[in-house]
């Protein structure tokens, strides 16, 4: 993709300063955006996460458990942690017109259909994990608030579909639009598997 691009005449960069830590912003995502599921989940709303060992209070899953009985202090408290994001997301984008990053963790895969959603799994690298954490890439976009375009972007080496997302600056939503549109003239749409 970033060669696609390049061929194109945009300016890449790899990395930079301005780029969100993904671990954080995991974290916020898991904080902002898992109050709603747990009116699914009717058993969360009474409970309490209570301490838990600092290993386990880190991870993303820890994260949503505690965000499904987060007092209005707490929301407010992770509402700030989204704010700062939204800040260091106008810096990056006073340099950068669009962020190019993954979509989920992995290659499309096997549906779980499995009606207890805390209990589905995936498979990455032959290690399972909640079926959930395949959402801290596209929670980059989404916990800011950011608009972004999903496109493809080729193929895995087993022949499954593999895509990216076009993250662009905020209330700006035709500049991932018409960067999708200029890749898809570039390296071509979608094709179907094989």
């Amino acid at each position: 993709m970033a060669d696609a691009l390049v061929d194109g005449g945009a300016r890449v960069e790899r990395h930079s300063p301005l780029l969100p830590d993904l671990t954080e912003a995991a974290m916020s995502t898991r904080s902002c955006c898992s109050r709603a599921p747990s009116r699914a989940f009717p058993s969360n709303r009474t409970s309490s996460c209570g301490p838990a060992p600092p290993d386990w209070a880190r991870t993303t899953r820890a994260s949503m458990l505690r965000a499904m009985v987060f007092s209005h202090r707490d929301w407010i408290e992770a509402n700030s942690r989204r704010e700062l994001h939204r800040h260091g997301w106008r810096q990056l984008f006073a340099e950068f017109d669009a962020v190019v990053c993954p979509i989920t963790l992995i290659p499309a895969f096997p549906h779980d259909h499995n009606p207890d959603p805390r209990t589905r799994r995936i498979d990455i690298d032959g290690i399972e994990f909640p079926y959930f954490d395949q959402l801290v890439w596209a929670g980059l976009a989404t916990m800011p608030g950011l608009p972004a375009t999903a496109i493809p972007a080729g193929r895995s080496p087993e022949g499954l579909p593999v895509g990216v997302q076009l993250i662009g600056p905020m209330s700006e939503d035709r500049t991932p639009l018409r960067l999708a549109e200029l890749l898809e003239q570039q390296i071509g749409g979608f094709q179907a598997p094989r």
